[in-house]
This record gives structure tokens, sequence and C-alpha cells, in this order.
């Protein structure tokens, strides 16, 4: 068993759509396990979701669900219906976002299989439905995102929330995995996109510090939170971002600009220890613009090799184009181009846990319902004759 493939030999049915789940399973599949996502026939509400490729695949729908197998059903059907409930009585691990289908209810599939692991991924706990960016909302974030100036909230892009369940379901997945080997014992464990949000931001302490504030945490743009860190500019009008949480850190960014002995000075005037962070967060506008001329006398090339000399922690300020060129020369090797079932590139990613210091395969994405009639006959035993039967009643589609 190659060590990049640990879950090699592990089946796994996915019902679910959208980001958290097909994320779980994509994590799952990545690690070796033959994960079967079942559709609806023509393709669920995310398969044409964008952003597209110009013949009008889905970048987002083919990423999320390379490496996996794909089946094409008829949900509405009862002969669709009883397809799917025998593949999950067959594999003995389900991950699903069915919310309100008796059919697919805990009770009536581990009837089917006793030691059933079933993951069911919910917006609220009590089923009712929510996104990321619902829940995103709710919990407070683009109230304290954003300029100083205040005004509306400021939404993020990224489905920080919903990934985070994902990665969430293939946690799930495993946990119910060795208890069943303990035990002999299925699990139903049911994953709220909400209470994830809520979790990430309680364990953070966010929760607890308004409660100490009475009131919200205020805005404070680019700088970082409790320590110091801020954009700035260089000669050519690039941007980068420096961060400075440890003493050491600190020390570094001293050096490199040669600010020690300003910042000496201004810790005998303001009686500060710039050593703590939770001074140098209280100074960060100064801190800031005593730096700011460093920055501003120096091209982007001058401030990274003078920075990386000195091990400061610094990013640059990079667009989505610019690391595509940075990937085309290799300096990213959990990123891989794989082709999508229609022939476009897609741009997608191994998965980023390293074995033995080595990515695994990112996987190729299969057309809709292309793995339909393999699946149906290895899994469930039905005959090329059945199999022409479903297809010619409409039941079962592929490619």
């Amino acid at each position: 068993m190659s060590a990049q493939r640990p879950l090699a030999g592990l089946g796994v049915v996915e019902c679910a759509s959208f980001v958290a789940g097909p994320t779980g399973g994509m994590t799952l599949a990545q690690l070796g396990a033959d994960v079967i996502r079942v559709d609806p026939v023509g393709g669920g509400s995310d398969h044409l979701r964008w952003p597209l490729a110009p013949d009008g695949e889905s970048y987002y729908w083919a990423s999320l669900n390379k490496g996996k197998s794909s089946v094409a059903v008829d949900l509405r059907s009862d002969e669709g219906r009883e397809l799917v409930v025998g593949l999950v009585a067959a594999i003995g691990v389900l991950v699903d976002n069915v919310v309100g289908r008796r059919w697919m209810a805990h009770p009536v599939l581990a009837e089917r299989r006793p030691d059933l692991v079933h993951v069911r991924v919910q917006g609220y706990p009590d089923g009712r439905p929510a996104v990321d960016y619902t829940v995103n909302a709710e919990v407070g974030i683009p109230q304290i995102t954003g300029s100083e100036d205040g005004g509306a909230p400021v939404n993020h892009v990224l489905p920080a929330w919903d990934l985070v369940t994902g990665l969430s379901v293939s946690t799930a997945v495993l946990a119910g995995l060795h208890h069943r080997f303990r035990t002999g014992e299925g699990s139903f464990v049911e994953i709220a996109l909400s209470d994830v949000a809520l979790a990430g931001v309680a364990n953070l302490g966010w929760l607890s510090e308004a409660v100490d504030r009475g009131r919200e945490r205020p805005r404070h743009g680019n700088h970082v939170y409790g320590s110091f860190g801020v954009d700035f500019a260089c000669s050519d009008g690039e941007r980068v971002m420096v961060v400075a949480l440890t003493p050491g850190q600190w020390s570094a960014l001293m050096a490199v600009t040669g600010t020690a002995e300003v910042f000496t000075a201004l810790e005998s005037a303001l009686a500060a220890d710039l050593t703590q962070e939770a001074e140098r967060y209280r100074l960060r506008e100064t801190i800031a613009a005593v730096l700011r001329p460093w920055f501003a006398a120096r091209d982007v090339k001058q401030v990274r090799d003078e920075l990386e000399a000195a091990r400061v922690l610094w990013g640059r300020y990079q667009g989505m184009p610019d690391v595509v060129t940075a990937h085309r020369t290799g300096a990213h090797p959990v990123l891989a181009d794989v082709p999508m079932p229609h022939g476009e590139l897609l741009i997608t990613a191994r998965s980023p846990l390293r074995w033995a210091g080595e990515h695994g395969e990112a996987g190729t994405p299969s057309a809709l319902g292309a793995d339909t009639e393999r699946i149906l006959a290895d899994v469930l035993g039905l005959t090329g004759a059945e199999i022409g039967g479903l297809r010619d009643r409409k039941v079962i589609s592929g490619v």
C-alpha cells in the first residue's frame, strides 16, 4: 500500500452537494478511499456552479469531486432510491447532506446495515438550511472585518466554515470507523455548519472577549489583532504583509530596518516594552509609521531579499494570476494540472498531507454518471440485462 494512500480498500458513498460534504469525500479519496459520489440524473444544483470553463464545465464541481467515482440515479423513483440504499448497505460508510428524506433517514439505513458509519452535514442542528455566508454573518465576523472607518459589514469571499466542516466530516468518518473496529457498532454523526462556525469563534476566545468588552471589538483594517502586523507599500507599488508575533521576529524586523535605536528611544519615552506582543499591538500605528519609509525606499525584490535574509515573517500580496504563474514554474508542488472530462485543463490540488515528504496524486474528475454501470455491476452484482433495463427506464444515466 502506498504511503500516500493509507485508506486504500475503504469504500465511501457520498450523497452531498456544494462544499462541505464533497470536501470531506475528496479528502478521503485523496487518502486512497474509493468514494462513490451519487448525483441526480442530469446533475445536482451544484453541477454547473461557477467558476466555469469556456466549454461550460464547472471547475468547481470537477475539482471538489476529483478522484471519486460518479453514479447518476433518478432519486425521485423508487427504483433509484433502492439502488442508493443498496449501495449504502453494501459499502457501509455514508456521507450526506440530505435532510428531510425519510428513505435516507438513519434508522432506515441502519436497519439494512446495522454497523453503518453515517456522517450527515446540516446547516443548523435542527435541520434548517444554512450556508457559509449566512452562518458567518451570524457569528459576527463581518462586523469586525474591514476598514477602521466602519460602515457596512464586510463579508469574506472564502467559504472557510464550509472547508472546516468538510475536514470535520473526514475526521468523523475516521472516528466512526475506529469505533466500529473496536466495538462492531455503527455511528450516526451530525455536523451542523452553524456549530462549526460557533465553535471556531468560541475556541479563539472571541466570545469571551465580547463579554469582557461589553461591545464589539473595533475594526483595524489590515492590522493583525493583538499583535503587530500590517501591510506596507514598496517603491514599485507592490505591497507586502509583515508580522512580528514573537520577540525574535520583532528583533529581526528592527535589525533589518535599522530601527532598533528609534524603538529603544520610543520605549523610554512611552514607558513601553516592545518585546511584549500586547505593547506592539497598542503602539501599532506608531510602529508602522516608523517602518514605512524603509519599505517605501525599496522595490519588492529588494524587500524580499533583505527580509528573507533576516528571517522576518512576511508575505507578498499577489493576485491569483501570479499564483498560476508561480505554479507553471513548479513553485507549488501541492498544485496539479489534470484534465476535465471534456478536455479542459483544471488547476487543482493534491492532498496537502505529505507522506515521507511527498504529496499523493490529485485524482482526476469523472464525468457525471461515468461510473454508474460499473459500480452497479461491481458493488450490487447487477447483470448487464438488469442495468440495461434501468437505463431504458431512465432510472440511471451514464456516459
